[in-house]
Formats: C-alpha cells, sequence, structure tokens
C-alpha cells in the first residue's frame, strides 16, 4: 500500500447535507469492492475511511434508504489514499465492473428487463433504452440525480448529484467506480461489445455535473 497523499481531500466549505443510496445497493458496492481487493482488504479500507460501522457488517438487503453518499465517498477516497491514485482508479474501476454482476442478480430483476439484451433491436436503440432504464432505476430508487443526452457520436450519462466525489476535491475525474459500472453494464446490454467509456467533467475538479461520455459505436 502507498503512503497516504493529499490528492483527494473534503472539500472547503462542503456541505453537510447528507443524501442516500438503498442499503442493497451500498452491500453491492463493498461485495464488489471486497471481491477485488478481498476481506481482509476491503476492511483496511474501511478502517482507513474511518467507517469502522461497516466493517464484517455490510448494509442489509433492502431498498431503505441508509447508505449515504459521504460513505461512498470516504470508500474511494481511501482507495486513492492508499493504493495511490493509478492504483486506487484500476481498483474502482475492476470494483464498477463487479457491482454490475450483483446488480443483475439483485435488482435488476425487480425491474424487469433482464431479457434487455435478448431484444432483437439495433444496437445505437438498445443501447439508450438500456441507459435511460439505469438512469431512471438511480432516479427512482437513490437520491443519486443522472440524465441522459446524447449527440451523433456519443452518448453522455450526466451526474447531477454524485455519490462518489461527494464533497471530495480532486486534481482530475475521479468517479472511476461509474465508468466501470457503466462498461460492464453495456457489455451486457450489447452481448458483450466493449465501448470507449470515459470520465469528461467531474464536480471534484470545480465542474458542474460528472459527465461520462460513452461512444455509440463499439471499439470491438
Amino acid at each position: 500500500m502507498a503512503t497516504p497523499t493529499s490528492a483527494a481531500v473534503s472539500l472547503p466549505g462542503a456541505t453537510d447535507t447528507q443524501f442516500y443510496y438503498p442499503n442493497n445497493m451500498g452491500r453491492i458496492v463493498l461485495t464488489a469492492l471486497e471481491e477485488v481487493v478481498g476481506r481482509h482488504g476491503i476492511n483496511a479500507v474501511l478502517h482507513f475511511a474511518k467507517l469502522h460501522h461497516l466493517v464484517n457488517h455490510y448494509p442489509p438487503n433492502n431498498l431503505d434508504l441508509g447508505f449515504t453518499f459521504t460513505e461512498f465517498s470516504r470508500i474511494h477516497e481511501a482507495l486513492d489514499d492508499m493504493f495511490g491514485e493509478r492504483g486506487g482508479r484500476a481498483l474502482a474501476l475492476r470494483g464498477g465492473r463487479d457491482a454490475w454482476k450483483y446488480a443483475l442478480k439483485e435488482i435488476m430483476p425487480i425491474l424487469g428487463i433482464t431479457d434487455l439484451a435478448m431484444r432483437t433491436l439495433p444496437l445505437s436503440i438498445k443501447l439508450k433504452i438500456g441507459l435511460e432504464i439505469f438512469a431512471g432505476t438511480f432516479n427512482k430508487f437513490t437520491e443519486q440525480k443522472v440524465r441522459l443526452e446524447e449527440d451523433e457520436r456519443s452518448f453522455l450519462w450526466v451526474i447531477e448529484r454524485c455519490p462518489i466525489c461527494w464533497n471530495r476535491q480532486t486534481d482530475s475525474p475521479c468517479c472511476h467506480f461509474a465508468v466501470g459500472l457503466l462498461q460492464e453494464s453495456l457489455a451486457w446490454v450489447s452481448r458483450g461489445k466493449q465501448f470507449h467509456i470515459r470520465e469528461a467533467s467531474c464536480v471534484a475538479v470545480g465542474d458542474a455535473t460528472c459527465t461520462i461520455i460513452i461512444d455509440k459505436q463499439p471499439i470491438r
């Protein structure tokens, strides 16, 4: 583990207003990161983030709003501080990709969209439907706010209220978990195709929104 750095710190004058994810989504986040760094690793991250109450005690598997944006943000801040910016980025991307596997099992059946990847639709339409459903899921079940925009070449996943960088300040966009989640979810929607997905703006660096650009044409 790297020596803690000051790459990500709490914003001066950060808001005390609290927003929430449902418990089951918080549980998915922690379970996915545990798969990436191991049980001892995630416990170390939680201790470092001063989230001792979550060590060996993940949120229950229900839709109650009990997992705070502050908890989500501190976990990702700790990843960067413990493993360095590049290491934290890699772990968060992998965690996001793994989280989709658990979300598909635990949450998507509730929404009745587990057959989306099997629908006979052109790829661009299938991607748009999938992204609209995913955005609607966040807007309905969490206090994260997302909207979908598009231009000729790209979809724009615009997070207006983001838990990953909540009350943080960084030198570069840091919502890698969200990028990983989108990578894996769109691979599922498209039956295994890969897309170029990158975060172009981030609230943590002073931008108005966290905006993730998704190319409409797959890499392969």
